[in-house]
């Protein structure tokens, strides 16, 4: 099974990258990476972007070096620089763990808001490891995330159904007027859209985004994006 919009998603991350990865702020943190471990980040190297093409698989570093220097970025990740750069580094193995897990197929909204949410996962996951020192920083990182991810798609299939049924709450009458956003969300939400009823249930019926990450399990931030996303259709803007 082929996921078109996928690509999207990291080649914009990559075109993010570039910009950032070269930048005077980039080049500043990688000379505080040299000064930490002198030996291990070569001399030649400008950015934060060249590291991450010495990391890549045909960059040339042997398979010890490039475990060490992910712990090293992982000791040093307090940097938001250097923990975006981290992030950059692992995007072939956090892809890997999406297809894995089947890209949530059966729960997920779509291929590519699963890869998306599990981007985002990854970089909370590295928010809250950063500073660590673990010389299997890589697979370690990797573990967790699939761990994460498989209890969330157990948990949100599980409580899927209260979502399903937060539309069956009754809202304001003067809201579902003919030709309102909240009739039309609520024939949307009747036909079964997922983003619809999300939609309904913050937005109509006030149903805390607390409340709506705890019934799909997921994070407040995963809801906040997926609101943005589910928004795009209503508001006439692309998502």
């Amino acid at each position: 099974m082929r996921h078109n919009h996928c690509p999207d998603l990291l080649s914009q991350l990559r075109g993010e990258w570039r910009r950032v990865g070269r930048s005077a702020p980039s080049r500043r943190s990688l000379c505080a990476l040299r000064e930490s471990a002198r030996e291990l980040v070569p001399c030649h190297l400008r950015d934060l972007d060249g590291l991450v093409e010495l990391l890549e698989p045909s960059g040339g570093a042997d398979t010890l070096t490039r475990a060490r220097l992910v712990a090293l970025l992982l000791e040093h990740a307090e940097d938001p620089l250097v923990r975006r750069c981290l992030l950059q580094t692992m995007l072939p193995g956090i892809v890997a763990v999406a297809r894995k897990l089947r890209f949530g197929d059966g729960i997920a909204d779509s291929p590519s808001s699963f890869l998306a949410d599990t981007l985002a996962e990854a970089a909370d996951l590295l928010c809250d490891w950063a500073g660590q020192r673990r010389p299997y920083a890589g697979p370690d990182l990797l573990s967790a995330l699939r761990c994460r991810l498989r209890r969330r798609l157990l948990s949100e299939k599980a409580r899927r159904v209260e979502l399903r049924a937060l539309p069956e709450r009754p809202a304001p009458r003067d809201l579902h007027g003919p030709g309102t956003l909240a009739h039309r969300l609520a024939v949307d939400a009747s036909a079964g859209g997922d983003h619809a009823r999300l939609l309904y249930a913050r937005c109509v019926l006030d149903v805390p985004t607390t409340q709506l990450a705890a019934a799909l399990g997921v994070s407040a931030g995963v809801i906040r994006r997926r609101l943005v996303t589910a928004a795009s259709p209503y508001l006439g803007v692309p998502s």
